[in-house]
């Protein structure tokens, strides 16, 4: 071969070679704050979107590749590798990481169950955070606020694997109504808390401050960041007074880091994740019960409700929710199932909308359930009348046709008032005293008045005479002690709703 066309190419191999690192070169999952750091949009952050070139490719020279990682050429054995390899957050020690390291290390059920459990969702929350270009360490955070169980409340009233509060979850779209919470969603709450700690970062560019934000509030940690700046002291993460949960909370998270790091320094075992999807996303396009999504999902109904976590009721409402998880093998059959199906409707349950304010027992009566059941299936606490507009679930007629309305499923409530507590009391009438005149006093009505005492609407009481009254509680004792006395108790305490009731027990 003759020189030129040798030396020709070993130039074609070289700028070939050229082109290849340039293909596998990434940019740093460390994502860099945004220009912006009062910005509160929940989209403060742009998710990551790949770059394509446009036009012919060409080489790069080294100094480019100085700020690059290249890919590795072989894919991650498991989730806990490609969760290592994400790993972009500057270490934490101290005292505190090693207290929890071996607080950890020393309870290895707590851990195998926490780790088991996480099966089900870290494949999805790893996609998100690689897809933003975040830090893989976050796909840990749910260790630490709810060992990821979708269904843990804290005493404070926060829910999910993500531990939202409810007015947190209602900033970030998370649907909190009578059928389902989406802060126990495993995508809904996942997104919102992925875009929660991008603001958060976005406003304090540091991870470790982002992170107490997550736990304390952005606001108390933003207060405590400028109270050291006034006093000219470092504003970090280790140089602020922070409350006692929030100083552990980025040690925890160090600490279960460190553990998926090198797990036999610590003579942990970790359960085999695949690196795989778990689930699959399924369209509803009909209300359907619970557990007859499960039969054709053929998988048992603890595992659709585990994957399906945000679900209130035994019926999902189409409208409101129109996406289920199914694991991936039984997604299909689902679907198979789904549309053979003949056997009648899909869903047994519907939504009433009460007309009016009711007690329990009328509104079973109306929707001919017995009372034990309507308070089960709603959760309705005792003592309590329901109100007008709360949307009830109640059996579904065997003829209805129509699914329920977008409106309801996606916005209904049920909202309480206290029942009525009387208590049979009489009091002393004074000087021209008439039915008119103990029922304005005592706010009742002049038909109850007459009913109790068994006299004429306009009957008038002798002075001193005893007039008996079906009072509340909180009224009686208060008129009693307005007056210097005069009530006497003849009864215990009993509920009334109204003259009649009172009479029938009068009798």
């Amino acid at each position: 071969m003759e020189k030129p066309v040798l030396k020709k190419l070993l130039h074609i191999a070289c700028l070939a070679g050229a082109l290849w690192l340039s293909g596998c070169a990434t940019p740093s999952s460390q994502p860099q704050p945004a220009a912006d750091p009062a910005a509160t949009s929940t989209e403060a952050v742009a998710p990551h979107t790949p770059l394509y070139p446009q036009g012919p490719l060409q080489p790069i020279t080294a100094a480019q590749t100085s700020g690059h990682t290249v890919a590795s050429l072989f894919p991650p054995t498991d989730m806990w590798d490609r969760i290592r390899r994400g790993f972009a957050m500057p270490n934490l020690e101290g005292d505190l990481v090693r207290e929890r390291e071996q607080w950890y290390a020393s309870r290895p059920d707590y851990m195998q169950r926490m780790t088991e459990r996480s099966r089900k969702y870290l494949f999805h929350v790893v996609e998100e955070l690689e897809r933003r270009g975040m830090p893989t360490e976050l796909a840990l955070l749910p260790y630490v606020e709810s060992a990821f169980n979708p269904q843990a409340v804290s005493s404070a009233k926060a829910a999910g694997m993500w531990q939202f509060m409810p007015a947190t979850g209602d900033y970030f779209e998370l649907k909190q109504n009578a059928f389902r919470d989406d802060r126990r969603d495993v995508l809904a709450s996942t997104r919102a808390a992925l875009d929660y700690l991008q603001k958060l970062y976005n406003m304090f560019g540091d991870w470790h401050l982002a992170l107490a934000a997550y736990n304390w509030g952005e606001g108390n940690v933003g207060r405590a960041i400028a109270k050291n700046q006034k006093a000219g002291l470092p504003a970090g993460y280790g140089d602020l007074t922070l409350p006692a949960e929030t100083r552990l909370y980025v040690p925890k998270l160090q600490a279960v880091k460190n553990i998926v790091a090198n797990p036999r320094l610590f003579a942990t075992e970790l359960p085999l994740i695949e690196n795989h999807p778990y689930f699959e996303t399924i369209d509803i396009r009909r209300d359907i019960d619970v557990a007859l999504a499960a039969q054709f999902a053929g998988v048992r109904e603890e595992d659709f409700k585990a994957l399906n976590p945000s679900l209130h009721r035994p019926v999902i409402f189409a409208a409101g929710t129109p996406q289920i998880l199914l694991p991936w093998d039984n997604a299909k059959a689902f679907e198979r199932n789904f549309e053979a199906y003949t056997q009648g409707q899909y869903a047994s349950w519907t939504v009433w909308t009460l007309p009016s304010t009711m007690s329990v027992s009328q509104a079973a009566q109306r929707a001919g359930m017995s009372v034990a059941d309507l308070r089960s299936i709603n959760a309705i606490p005792p003592n309590m009348m329901i109100k007008a507009g709360s949307a009830l679930l109640v059996p579904r007629a065997a003829a209805a046709k129509a699914d329920v309305a977008p409106s309801v499923a996606d916005n209904g409530q049920i909202a309480f008032t206290p029942e009525t507590v009387t208590r049979r009391t009489t009091v002393k009438a004074g000087r021209r005293d008439s039915v008119a005149s103990i029922a304005r006093r005592y706010r009742v009505t002049t038909a109850d008045v007459a009913t109790w005492n068994d006299v004429k609407s306009g009957a008038s009481f002798r002075p001193g005479e005893s007039v008996v009254l079906y009072l509340p509680v909180r009224m009686a004792s208060g008129k009693s002690n307005a007056r210097g006395g005069g009530k006497r108790a003849t009864g215990p305490t009993k509920r009334a709703r109204g003259g009649k009731a009172a009479k029938s027990r009068r009798k």
